[in-house]
């Protein structure tokens, strides 16, 4: 994972993304000449994985004066509990409590992200998991997303820009799509050999139309020692890929003398989904997780002013004063 450096939007600079309640407490506060120092802290109502901490952090740097300002935070891919406090700002409010809408989006979307991937992560057990979250959020966050999921373990991700700002290489196999266009998966698989440099590793779709066994030991015989293995993405309304499918597949393929070609399984796996194959040994070589992760519901994050020119303050409810937790580290 590369320690990226984010762009910053001019949208997201002028405060438009920001609520309209905190553009009204801005121009009260400047007509009445009021711009305390404050302290304000960020905390999760959940445990997960941190991410976005780095796109805090470029948006506080360009925002916050140089001279009295403090930003305390995790180290992004940190590991956080319910309640703990993640980021610490200290600095004049009229510097950054427009940005409170924005710091609350990044790190609820990103942590979600994060976490979801997560526990794909924990429940494969060492078996690499790959993003295929692009097709489940929108494009203008797909980068973003993909960059999560990879910070919370992902070794990679489908998407060009997600692996570009996550500085590893973008990982897919052969479109279903191909196979369908091109009528059947021997062409496909032709055709992409053909195609394709190579340091495209051939990996092959089996099961679009014909049986999935079939078809791997059928493609295995075409490219031999050039195929890399075949992924297995069965249609739900078939039953989906099952640890029994991929234990045939394997004792297959290795009858037939194929026992360097690996199988890759994807599809909307959970993790329970995952845990199955791991619990039933099912050689498989990687996972494609697509829904899981890139649907993955927002974790929800708290701003709270804690301190006042020096003074704790509090709104009702919570302990006024800076909530101490020695696993944060001064960025800015």
């Amino acid at each position: 994972m590369t320690n990226r450096d984010p762009e910053i939007s001019r949208a997201l600079v002028l405060g438009h993304t920001a609520d309209i309640e905190l553009h009204r407490a801005r121009e009260i506060l400047r007509n009445e000449s009021i711009n305390p120092e404050v302290v304000m802290e960020f905390s999760p109502e959940k445990a997960g994985v941190l991410a976005g901490i780095n796109d805090v952090k470029s948006l506080l740097n360009r925002n916050l004066p140089e001279t009295g300002r403090e930003v305390w935070a995790l180290d992004e891919a940190s590991s956080f509990d319910e309640n703990e406090v993640i980021l610490r700002v200290r600095g004049p409010y009229a510097s950054f409590g427009l940005y409170e809408t924005a710091i609350n989006g990044m790190l609820s979307s990103s942590a979600g992200w994060a976490t979801a991937a997560r526990e794909c992560v924990d429940a494969a057990d060492g078996v690499p998991i790959v993003s295929l979250g692009a097709h489940h959020v929108h494009p203008s966050v797909v980068g973003v997303m993909d960059y999560c999921a990879v910070t919370g373990g992902a070794a990679s991700c489908s998407s060009v820009l997600g692996a570009r700002l996550s500085g590893v290489t973008a990982s897919g196999t052969m479109a279903a799509a191909l196979v369908l266009v091109m009528g059947d998966t021997r062409s496909a698989v032709e055709a992409f050999d053909r195609n394709m440099p190579p340091e495209v590793q051939r990996v092959a779709v089996v099961g679009t139309i014909g049986d999935e066994a079939i078809e791997a030991v059928e493609v295995s015989r075409m490219l031999r020692d050039r195929l890399r293995g075949v992924r297995l993405e069965t249609a739900p309304t078939r039953g989906g890929v099952t640890p029994d499918l991929v234990h045939e597949l394997r004792a297959r393929l290795d009858q037939a003398g194929y026992n360097h070609v690996d199988i890759f399984v994807s599809g909307d796996l959970t993790p329970e989904e995952i845990q199955g194959f791991t619990d039933a040994a099912a050689p498989v070589a990687a996972f494609g997780i697509g829904f899981h992760i890139g649907a993955a519901r927002p974790i929800k994050f708290q701003a709270q002013i804690k301190e006042l020119e020096g003074r704790p303050v509090a709104r009702r409810g919570y302990i006024p004063g800076i909530t101490l937790n020695p696993r944060l580290t001064r960025v800015l």
